[in-house]
């Protein structure tokens, strides 16, 4: 009795160094993410960290986030989707032409365009889910085919400008409901709860862990990791405060991460992508209905990806052939910088959203510096590799 207490109470003993050895690439990226973002605040002569700067950081990478949270699970479940960025372009022709031409109201245009890319996330996922062909094929045969619908649509023709109302898709900010101005108390007010709920879910997840005898994160490491996301997200609230406020586009991203990350740890049907994804087989043979799961995460990827066209579309205020070119790389190397392994079952909401914002700081801090967009692409591309090299490191290690 004695000796299945100790084996039960084990794990919550664990030292620091043997924590963080098991946890290496969750606390590996963020302290990846906090050196970047400290580099370029140097080298940039504290530019990066500006409230503007701040809020077209999100403004730009809102929608890498937005479809890398739809990626996330197509890649768990042992896939991938090349076609992103040209739905997303496609889906953004629509919604200018059904608001500029057809003269719809807004209201009814946004369920439309994501009505649309559910339809072209079946069309695609069919294939791949019931027919086995495999999404490398079949998604790369969709970059192709809406890449040129989007021309055809638009005739090679930009399409705009957008009313107020579409481009308060992107360009909107939360007003202040008590009329301050500057800073935006709503902005204040909002982040500090956020940061009172993170703090609340994280100490409810500890005791449930706790009472379950699962190994727990040392506790200066807790303390630490917490004090230091918190205070991220309270400074990062008072820049926006004192600039002009939460943007729209953020209130709509922060709301599909927690949605996103819930459905993740605390579904059946998510919990069911991860063990499609990590053993294909034995999801079959447990009774798991792996073609439907597929099919829906194809469906789920097709729905995020028309709402980033509406909000690359609304933010350039005009409707372009070339838009969406490369975001599936910005896309696909978010997820698998964040965490996801290549072979699918492995990946986490916040690894996904810590790998995108490595992306967008990146992309944002070259560019101030001035480094041309080749030397760009190059960088993104070793960063990339070292991620996926880091995964089969790992592995390895593990087996």
């Amino acid at each position: 009795m004695a000796n299945s207490t100790e084996t039960a109470t084990a794990p919550a003993s664990k030292g620091i160094g043997a924590y963080l050895g098991s946890h290496l690439r969750e606390y590996g990226m963020l302290l990846a993410l906090l050196l970047i973002m400290i580099f370029f605040q140097v080298v940039t002569g504290g530019t990066l960290l500006k409230p503007v700067n701040i809020t077209n950081l999100f403004l730009q990478n809102s929608y890498i986030i937005i479809m890398a949270l739809g990626m996330l699970l197509v890649i768990v479940a042992g896939h991938i989707d090349l076609s992103v960025g040209s739905v997303a372009a496609f889906v953004g022709a629509v919604s200018a032409v059904l608001t500029l031409n057809v003269g719809l109201p807004v209201f009814l245009v946004i369920p439309i365009c994501i009505v649309v890319g559910m339809a072209i996330g079946a069309a695609q996922g069919y294939w791949i889910a019931y027919w086995r062909i495999p999404s490398f094929i079949v998604t790369l045969a969709g970059m192709l085919v809406f890449r040129g619908l989007t021309l055809w649509l638009l005739g090679g023709q930009n399409l705009g400008p957008f009313p107020k109302a579409f481009q308060s898709l992107s360009t909107g900010f939360i007003p202040d409901l008590f009329g301050v101005g500057k800073p935006n108390v709503t902005a204040i007010v909002l982040v500090a709860v956020a940061a009172a709920a993170m703090v609340w879910q994280s100490l409810r997840a500890r005791r449930r862990n706790a009472a379950y005898g699962i190994a727990q994160e040392p506790g200066a490491m807790y303390a630490l990791r917490n004090a230091v996301v918190v205070g991220a997200l309270l400074f990062v609230g008072l820049q926006l405060a004192n600039f002009r406020g939460l943007p729209n586009v953020l209130m709509v991203m922060s709301v599909l991460i927690v949605a996103y990350a819930f459905f993740t740890e605390n579904t059946v049907t998510g919990r069911r992508i991860y063990a499609v994804g990590g053993n294909l087989k034995a999801a079959r043979l447990s009774g798991i209905n792996a073609d439907r799961l597929t099919f829906l995460t194809f469906v789920n990827m097709g729905a995020l990806a028309a709402l980033a066209g509406m909000i690359v579309t609304a933010r350039l205020n005009s409707a372009t052939p070339k838009a969406g070119v490369g975001f599936e790389l910005d896309v696909i190397a978010a997820v698998f910088i964040g965490g996801a392994s290549m072979s699918g079952g492995v990946g986490k909401i916040v690894g996904v959203v810590v790998g995108a914002f490595i992306m967008g700081v990146m992309n944002n801090g070259m560019s101030i510096m001035g480094i041309g967009i080749d030397y760009q692409q190059v960088i993104k591309g070793l960063v990339l590799l070292a991620a996926v090299i880091f995964d089969v490191y790992n592995k390895s290690k593990q087996g």
